[in-house]
């Protein structure tokens, strides 16, 4: 009922960037929260950066001052901005999103994953 599209991933060279986004559509109401979590090979998926209805955001220590979370509700899309971007980066990228979404009559709580995009950073 909630689908994510993910884009912006790739090869880049180390201290480059790339931009990420994920669109969310759906029968959606309201979204609480946005955010990307990541996973390399043989790792488990750790949190990036999440930002909520406020604006609040959090960044995992690792990224601080490199990436920057946003989001346009508008467009119910979060975007994330790599900078300086480090071989330890390398990893698929999820975008995660949690709501509300209409379910016939009645309203319930939502939380969906992206198909995740592969981000590649060559030293």
């Amino acid at each position: 009922q909630v689908q994510l599209v993910e884009s912006g991933g790739g090869l880049v060279q180390t201290g480059g960037s790339l931009r990420l986004s994920c669109a969310a559509s759906g029968s959606i109401v309201s979204i609480n929260a946005m955010g990307w979590y990541r996973q390399a090979p043989g790792k488990q998926r750790d949190l990036v950066a999440t930002i909520n209805t406020g604006g609040r955001i959090n960044y995992a220590d690792s990224v601080k001052g490199r990436f920057t979370i946003s989001r346009d509700n508008t467009k119910n899309t979060v975007y994330l901005q790599m900078n300086s971007l480090k071989p330890e980066d390398t990893a698929v990228y999820y975008c995660y999103v949690e709501g509300l979404i209409t379910a016939g009559s009645m309203r319930r709580s939502f939380t969906s994953w992206g198909q995740g995009t592969q981000v590649t950073v060559s030293s």
